[in-house]
């Protein structure tokens, strides 16, 4: 473990206990031999659930973003921002969340969002953004609502040009919404944080990946 205590370093830490963030050697959707792997989805039971809830909202409360409400996309955000939205709570922060359904309902409340009136300013809270899409969708309905998206909560930051393993992008799918929708990205780590931790680690296993990591940076990162 690092020395220095920071909310990113201790949720690497966490990632990597709760086998969620893994190093060796993955091939990326994108068809990249990644050296590292980060699955949000191993999240998955309540203590790790709980503590997720609080590295976002912290993460949220250090960006200093104003905001009046959280939103989750279907399906991973759903969760995602019902954690923060019970983080924030016991921080004394009392604010609403509300999420996406896939499909139309036509009886009950009706309608695609679910949970809270969306207004205000918009917190969006994803797991990572792989192609924005999900941010599109998200701010077409936060705005066809009559309210406005605030900012983009993600867990990690890959920090890496949008591509494959040929064609290489100029910027990553993070600078992408950011440009585009002109929307404030926050993540709880990204890729420079990832290489901090594993440049302080004492853990002789971990340092090891170091060069494999810098290298994909070098290649691929921004």
């Amino acid at each position: 473990m690092s020395s220095n205590n920071s909310n990113q370093d201790n949720f690497i830490h966490f990632a990597l206990e709760a086998k969620v963030l893994s190093f060796g050697e993955f091939k990326t959707k994108a068809g990249r031999l990644s050296p590292y792997f980060f699955n949000a989805g191993g999240f998955n039971d309540g203590a790790r659930l709980s503590a997720l809830g609080r590295y976002y909202a912290k993460a949220l409360q250090e960006s200093n973003i104003q905001f009046d409400m959280l939103y989750g996309p279907a399906y991973k955000g759903i969760t995602l921002a019902a954690a923060t939205a019970i983080a924030l709570a016991d921080n004394g922060i009392n604010v609403p969340y509300a999420y996406n359904r896939k499909e139309a309902k036509d009886h009950g409340e009706g309608g695609l969002l679910v949970g809270a009136p969306v207004k205000g300013k918009v917190v969006i809270i994803d797991d990572v953004i792989s192609a924005g899409t999900s941010v599109r969708e998200s701010v077409d309905l936060i705005r066809g609502a009559g309210a406005e998206p605030a900012a983009v909560l993600i867990a990690l930051d890959r920090m890496e040009r949008s591509g494959n393993a040929i064609e290489i992008g100029d910027k990553s799918a993070v600078q992408a919404v950011e440009q585009e929708f002109g929307l404030p990205v926050i993540a709880i780590a990204n890729l420079a944080d990832l290489m901090s931790f594993l440049t302080s680690s004492s853990d002789a296993q971990l340092t090891n990946y170091l060069p494999a990591v810098k290298a994909y940076r070098e290649k691929y990162g921004i």
